[in-house]
């Protein structure tokens, strides 16, 4: 199978496109021909060692843990998926080699959920890891119907779809980005407010009493998040562990299939969008890394097998 890998540490100039062999498909596992892949800044940062640390890699490496496909076959006791099934996954194994940018990927079956079918192939590859770290961290912080929740980073891929999935739950959305973005923040059902110098002091015109949730996203906010919390207010980031020394919770996406399945019936039921900023042909992988490096872009980009 095509496939794009990468043998050593580096900048997305180590990417090749190389032939692999298919993988295999072992019990309770479950193989997916994918249509399009989704680039993570997890994916860049992994690939230039900076998760040596912490993460297991056998080279040569295929990157890649959003993935939208179709089950080609599944293993000997793998019973929740059948061939020709439409899926999407998070698929973040025990270590880094078989990922989501080639022609096939073979996962454990708790990581795979149904496609929406209110998105395209496109859209379906950039809702788990984005979608899933938003949807764990408000479902961790309890939004409750008639909360107000902030969201840092707002325009972001988490974090535009936080703010459709707070709303979903009820909650009145307050939403960071440059001013630039604002009117794509109100279209996802959020106030928005610039980021930066004043920042606590625009929250509190909005709400004097404070914010009942904060979700940081983007790091680098705790302080602004104290001064605008109401009292017994929760809080957590994905960006900044300093949060639990001031009662906050940080956070890692975990790839749980069936809250993903959740995440997905959400979507169908409630029209929520994910916004693709570019999507490129498998070749050009490298390219799409790029771009996401750069951080310009709003939406997600997406390497499609098509």
């Amino acid at each position: 199978m095509k496939a794009i890998t990468y043998s050593k540490y580096g900048n997305p100039d180590v990417l090749q496109l190389t032939e692999q062999p298919k993988p295999k498909v072992a019990p309770g596992m479950v193989l997916v021909k994918v249509k399009a892949a989704a680039v993570n800044p997890v994916d860049w940062k992994i690939m230039a060692g900076y998760l040596d640390p912490v993460i297991d890699l056998q080279f040569p490496a295929i990157p890649g843990w959003d993935v939208a496909g179709v089950v080609e076959s599944v293993g000997i006791d793998a019973r929740q998926f059948q061939p020709g099934d439409e899926v999407i996954a998070y698929g973040r194994k025990d270590y880094v080699h078989g990922g989501s940018f080639a022609e096939y990927i073979a996962l454990p079956e708790r990581l795979l959920a149904r496609k929406p079918k209110s998105l395209d192939w496109n859209e379906s590859a950039g809702l788990p890891l984005a979608g899933l770290t938003a949807f764990q961290v408000l479902r961790r912080l309890g939004v409750k119907t008639g909360e107000t929740v902030l969201i840092h980073g707002g325009s972001g891929g988490v974090g535009s779809l936080g703010i459709q999935i707070a709303a979903a739950m009820g909650a009145k959305v307050i939403a960071t980005a440059s001013e630039k973005n604002h009117e794509f923040l109100g279209s996802l059902g959020a106030e928005p407010v610039t980021y930066g110098d004043g920042l606590a002091d625009r929250v509190r015109e909005l709400r004097p009493g404070g914010v009942d949730v904060v979700a940081d996203f983007v790091g680098g906010n705790l302080e602004t998040t104290l001064q605008v919390l109401s009292d017994g207010g929760r809080h957590a980031s994905i960006a900044d562990s300093d949060v639990e020394e001031h009662g906050g919770t940080w956070m890692w996406v975990s790839p749980i299939g069936a809250e993903l399945q959740e995440l997905a019936d959400l979507v169908d039921g409630t029209d929520l969008r994910v916004e693709v900023a570019k999507v490129l042909p498998l070749a050009e992988a490298a390219g799409a890394f790029r771009l996401n490096m750069e951080g310009h872009t709003r939406g997600k980009i997406v390497v499609s097998m098509d």
